[in-house]
Order: C-alpha cells, then sequence, then structure tokens
C-alpha cells in the first residue's frame, strides 16, 4: 500500500508531537525536508538541492547502486540471525582483516558505533582485570550510558565525571597548552598522559584503557601530533592497559593516504582494539569491533557467551562488502586526498581576507575551519559560525538594480549588488554544512568521499561570500 506523503509542515508537527524533542533535528528554525538523495546530493520535497558536507555516514554517496543492489539481492535471498552459519559474516570479517594490521584479526559485529565501543570497554576491563579509562577531554564515544561516562562532552552536561574515568589534555596544537611552535608536541602531550596514569596510580587504581578517537571530531576536527599515540600507547600498556582506537568517524580511507586514520602515526603502530561503525554501511546499520587473539581469548574465558542477533548479518555483511568494493573500484582514498588537499588550500587563501578565520587543519575529507574574533587571543566565534552553516535564501525585494541577500534564521538584510548576485551560486545549490569543537566555532567538513574538485570550490566560494557579506554588513 503506498503511503500518502505529508506536506511539510504536518511533516513537521507530527515530529514535534510523536518524537523527542532532544532528538534535534537539522536548521530546526527552518528544517530541511529531504526526500531523496544520491551521491553527494540530498534533495526536499520541492526538487531543491543541497551539497551535502556533512554525512559521513554515507561514506560513497547517498543511494550508490551497487550498494542498494547489494542490500536488495541478499534481502531476497536471506537474512536472518547473526548465529546460523553463512559465508558473509567470515567473507567481510577476512577483507577487513586485510586492512588491518596482522594482530588485529578477530572480529565482533554490531549495529553501531555504540554498540562497538561499549563492547570495547568491557573487552579491556575484562583482559586487564582493571576498570580505569582514561580519555581525551571534549571526546564523544556514543550515547549508551557506558559511553556517556567516558565522554566528557556529555558527562559535564549531565551527572559529572566517575571516580574511574580520567581525563586527559586534547592534544590540540592550535589552542592547547603545547602549539605548533613547541620543538615537539606529539611528546609534550603524550607526557601528560603519563603523569595521569602516575596520578591514578597513586590513588591505588589501575587503568584498563586509553580510550581516543583517532582524530577527535566533536572536540573540533583534531588532528593529534605526530608521535603522539604511539608513545601513549607505550605508557598506557607499561601500566597494564589496552590502547583503543575509536574510528567510528574516521574510517575507511576518510584519509585518504590510509585505510585507518590511526595509521598516520606509522607503520609500527598498532593499537590493541579499533572500533568502527557510521561509515561501513553507507548509512544501513553496521558496526564492528576488531582486536587480538589474546584479548578475544580473555573476553571468551570469562563464561558467558556474547551474541549480537543482528550484527553481521548476511544483508549487513553483503552491503558491507559492497561498499569496500566502491572504495577501490572508484579510487575513493585518492578521491579524498586529492579533493581533501584541494578543499584546504582553497579555505587557507580565503583565510588570508579574513582574520576571522583563525585555522584551518585537516587531513583528506576530515577538514575544521576554526573560526575566532581575535587571532592573537582564539577568542571562538561561536556566533559567526552559526551565522555561516545557516541555509541562505536569494529573496528580490526591489528592482533589478537592487538586490538584498536575506538570512532566514539571523534576519538581517545586506545590500549587493547584481555583479555579486550573478557569482553566487545558482539558487538550487544550497550547502548543508555544520559547527563542532567545544565552542561550536569549528566549520566541519565530513562528506561523502564521492565529494568533488567542483565542489569543493563551491563550498568555499559559498564560505568567502557569506564571510565578505557578514563583514560589509557588521562594519
Amino acid at each position: 500500500m503506498a503511503v500518502e506523503k505529508l506536506r511539510k509542515e504536518e511533516t513537521l508537527e507530527m515530529r514535534r508531537r510523536l518524537i523527542g524533542q532532544s532528538c534535534r533535528l537539522f536548521y530546526s528554525d527552518d528544517p530541511v525536508k529531504i526526500v531523496r538523495a544520491r551521491g553527494q546530493y540530498l534533495f526536499d520535497e520541492n526538487g531543491e538541492r543541497y551539497l551535502d558536507c556533512i554525512s559521513n555516514v554515507h561514506h560513497v554517496g547517498h543511494c550508490h547502486p551497487s550498494i542498494t543492489a547489494a542490500a536488495a539481492v541478499q534481502m531476497d535471498l536471506l537474512n536472518t540471525n547473526s548465529r546460523f552459519l553463512h559465508d558473509n559474516i567470515v567473507t567481510y570479517a577476512d577483507r577487513l582483516a586485510a586492512t588491518l594490521p596482522e594482530k588485529l584479526c578477530v572480529f565482533y559485529f554490531v549495529n553501531s558505533g555504540s554498540e562497538a565501543n561499549d563492547l570495547a570497554l568491557r573487552l579491556a576491563q575484562q583482559y586487564t582485570q582493571h576498570e580505569d579509562v582514561i580519555v581525551l577531554d571534549h571526546a564523544y564515544h556514543g550515547h549508551l550510558m557506558s559511553l556517556i561516562d567516558i565522554s566528557p562532552y556529555k558527562f559535564r552536561k549531565l551527572a559529572g565525571q566517575k571516580e574511574w574515568v580520567h581525563v586527559a589534555p586534547l592534544p590540540d596544537t592550535y589552542r592547547g597548552v603545547y602549539g605548533e611552535d613547541h620543538p615537539n608536541p606529539g611528546q609534550a602531550y603524550a607526557d601528560t598522559v603519563k603523569d595521569l596514569i602516575e596520578e591514578v596510580h597513586r590513588k591505588g587504581r589501575k587503568i584498563s584503557a586509553f580510550f581516543a578517537e583517532s582524530l577527535p571530531s566533536v572536540g573540533g576536527q583534531i588532528i593529534l601530533p605526530r608521535g603522539y599515540s604511539t608513545k601513549v600507547a607505550e605508557y598506557v600498556r607499561s601500566a597494564g592497559g589496552v590502547f583503543v582506537a575509536d574510528e567510528v568517524q574516521t574510517g575507511f580511507g576518510r584519509v585518504g593516504s590510509h585505510f585507518w586514520a590511526f595509521q598516520l602515526h606509522g607503520e609500527g603502530f598498532c593499537p590493541d582494539i579499533v572500533t568502527m561503525g557510521k561509515p561501513m554501511g553507507n548509512g544501513h546499520p553496521l558496526a564492528c569491533v576488531a582486536t587480538t587473539v589474546e584479548i578475544a581469548g580473555a573476553f571468551t574465558a570469562n563464561g558467558v557467551e556474547y551474541f549480537n542477533t543482528f550484527g553481521g548479518n548476511p544483508v549487513s555483511c553483503a552491503i558491507g562488502l559492497a561498499l569496500l568494493d566502491v572504495i577501490e573500484k572508484e579510487d575513493l582514498r585518492g578521491n579524498a586526498q586529492r579533493v581533501g588537499a584541494h578543499l584546504k588550500d582553497l579555505l587557507t587563501k580565503i583565510q588570508t581576507r579574513h582574520q576571522v578565520i583563525g585555522d584551518v587543519r585537516g587531513v583528506g575529507l576530515f577538514v575544521g575551519v576554526e573560526l575566532v574574533t581575535d587571532r592573537e587571543r582564539k577568542t571562538p566565534a561561536t556566533e559567526t559560525a552559526a551565522r555561516v552553516v545557516k541555509r541562505y535564501r536569494v529573496v528580490i525585494l526591489t528592482t533589478y538594480s537592487q538586490i538584498f541577500l536575506y538570512s532566514v534564521s539571523a534576519e538581517w538584510f545586506v545590500d549587493i549588488t547584481p555583479c555579486s548576485f550573478y557569482i553566487r551560486l545558482k539558487e538550487d545549490d544550497k550547502i548543508c554544512i555544520s559547527t563542532d569543537g567545544p565552542w561550536e566555532n569549528v566549520v566541519k567538513f565530513k562528506p561523502p568521499m564521492c565529494f568533488s574538485m567542483e565542489d569543493a570550490e563551491l563550498v568555499v566560494q559559498c564560505i568567502d561570500r557569506v564571510l565578505t557579506d557578514m563583514k560589509a554588513s557588521d562594519s
């Protein structure tokens, strides 16, 4: 039976009435109703197209035909409890193993990044027989209670820090204690973890794990300084703990040069546990934990069976296999490297024209633009960042010779010339982008991996224009 389409106003009213209000919408002051998507583009109910700069879940592009075909074929054949013997789960695990260091060879399939991180925490605590965890400041690892407990981004707004959780400084070389001018910021930040371990030991406690995103995202699109993870792993293992790399945001080639972001630290570095999620199912709920034979053995030895009804089911694994094929066949890692470098270069160029751009950082298609009101003090420009990411519309208010740009959310007008109107993006080239960081002042880019050179040029042109218009309106 066909489902009757609702008007946008009806959908919004039902959403407000039926869905918990803590489940927020993008652009909540003027929500966009998306009804279909393809590649790096989203389309609303009127057929208007939006460039998607934030859907890192739809890794190889929205509704990729190879992914949807693989899902449909397997769904028509079989989808069942993961405890039945089936080829897909072992074939997929074997393909994943080929992308990882040799010692990461045991896999547990789950449905979400949160489930993966929760299981990683259990594995670490079972293996070490210790409870305490070290995490980075501003970290976010998921929405389960166990993960809120190890996510400063969340627990500081709720019940607060548990006694078994210890927070290390975020290794941010832009606004942290040790900047890019430090002779060895990686070592300096790693030593803060060493100091923290010693403090934990003085309290008579023991570390089970150091838990960190390979590239902290909610923390503000942070690139960890060279050598940091290697030294931290050394300190943590010496204390009897394990190193957990959260690749839920950054895995599957987003950094371009490598398949996993932790590999940026060199061939000699290998975590003890790796978690993955968001991109691996291209929108389908699929996630995983990879670990060593030793850690998996300790988990088995506790005598409690672990099973996940849907994790690694035949359809999920068929989708996962198809995604790996697409990454390879379409050279999406190479694309991430080329387009990401071009995007950073373009953003760095407009940084010279806009004092509000304090820092441009990133690797591959993981890029952040930090906005500040004062470059010396690095004061977060939170309001400016919010204005940049809002959806703009062109409205002709008087005659051909007098055109205004109207911001739907901020309710301010900027007088612009007909010439600047023509170099605007055409009206259907709307851009979906968002912010992150402790002060929500970092404009972030984590687009589908099919993001193109032209897309990069389009979005930077738009940011350049919006910042120029804002500067004019504020003067």
